[in-house]
């Protein structure tokens, strides 16, 4: 669909099969099950869904991303699915005191979504800060949680928990409700998710069903979206441990061949010389055999027989040239947009904070509605 003709937000997107409300993310299995349904629902009908995701610009993406989420995205973006992806700048701020240059890492994202293959013509890229009605939405969203079920969101006490001994920010608190309004202003009905961040979206899920329960309840109007659970792999990062922009052990999308040949060669393996495949025992040879399958298309186990008693540094020397090759293209292309060879990045994410903007403006619009607060003269 192109950005210049959104479709009507008073229309909510179904999804392909009716399904009961309630908790059905409750459970990991029942997420796990439904996922599978989902998965072959979207291939049999790709239109009856509306995919909101993204994530907060505090740096630039690096491969994690591109194997956990990015190429995912592409996938549903070329089964036909509408996306719309979030630049959410001011959760930038829910556990830090500036933003940077947020501006320049906006960018940055930016042209990474270019070079990966999202198309701005099928998906919507918006920004928080620039959508007010999506915002505004908090205010009646709010008053549908108590503080004890945002107190004890465990996402949001695992995300405190990092911050040492800063304060809970009133931001970060109501954080999962600040993730209701970005997905339903636009009626998404599916979000594509780790297993950890499923009680984010129960959250979404109990906000949309109390507004229809309380102020819809003839035409239920909010879809209960669906969790798309991510198959994707974890990343590690070349310390062993979780992929961080805050830790420095990310390799950057756009990075060189010399720099991603630098990273291999820091990533952790252990003293071991034949080289197996086992994610339990030997986490870090995992990711990098790991990261050789996702760029080749070969199993862990083949590329883990392939190197053998040849030990680590042949499993390196394997792991760079495979992740060069993978990612060249995407490079080239990333090349080319930040030099200019293409339409300017911030020109695109104008378009979709206007298209972003009139389906904002009509929820909200629906939802004063429903709520008794349209103040219209004759």
């Amino acid at each position: 669909m192109s950005l210049a003709s959104p479709a009507p937000a008073a229309t909510p997107v179904r999804a392909a099969r009716p399904r009961a409300t309630g908790s059905a993310v409750g459970t990991l299995e029942a997420a796990r099950a439904r996922s599978r349904e989902i998965e072959e629902q979207v291939a049999a009908k790709p239109e009856g869904f509306r995919v909101l995701t993204g994530e907060r610009p505090t740096g630039a993406l690096h491969i994690g991303h591109y194997f956990g989420t990015l190429a995912n995205r592409v996938r549903l973006q070329q089964q036909g699915v509408e996306l719309f992806l979030i630049l959410a700048d001011y959760q930038v701020i829910t556990d830090r005191d500036e933003t940077g240059d947020l501006r320049g890492t906006v960018r940055e994202i930016l042209l990474d979504y270019l070079a990966v293959g999202m198309d701005p013509d099928r998906t919507t890229v918006f920004t928080h800060s620039a959508v007010p009605a999506l915002n505004q939405l908090l205010l009646p969203f709010l008053s549908l949680v108590s503080v004890a079920e945002l107190e004890r969101n465990p996402t949001v006490k695992a995300e405190t928990a990092a911050t040492g001994e800063r304060a809970m920010s009133g931001l970060m608190l109501t954080y999962p409700v600040h993730q209701a309004a970005d997905i339903l202003f636009c009626h998404g009905n599916l979000v594509p998710v780790g297993q950890d961040q499923l009680p984010h979206l129960e959250m979404t899920r109990t906000i949309a069903r109390r507004f229809n329960q309380r102020y819809a309840a003839a035409a239920p109007y909010f879809p209960e979206p669906d969790a798309l659970l991510a198959h994707a792999p974890t990343i590690l990062g070349s310390d062993g441990t979780k992929m961080s922009k805050s830790r420095g052990n990310t390799l950057p999308l756009g990075a060189s061949a010399d720099e991603t040949a630098r990273w291999v060669r820091r990533a952790r393996t252990d003293g071991e010389r034949t080289i197996t495949y086992d994610p339990d025992a030997r986490p870090e040879v995992a990711n990098l055999l790991t990261i050789a399958s996702s760029c080749t298309g070969r199993s862990p186990e083949e590329v883990a027989d392939e190197v053998g008693a040849a030990g680590a540094g042949r499993l390196k020397g394997l792991v760079t040239e495979a992740l060069v090759e993978h990612l060249r293209p995407v490079r080239a292309r990333r090349a080319a947009l930040a030099a200019g060879d293409g339409p300017d990045v911030l020109d695109i994410l104008a378009r979709g904070n206007a298209r972003a903007n009139e389906i904002a403006d009509r929820t909200l619009e629906d939802v004063r509605d429903r709520m008794g607060m349209a103040y219209r003269g004759r």
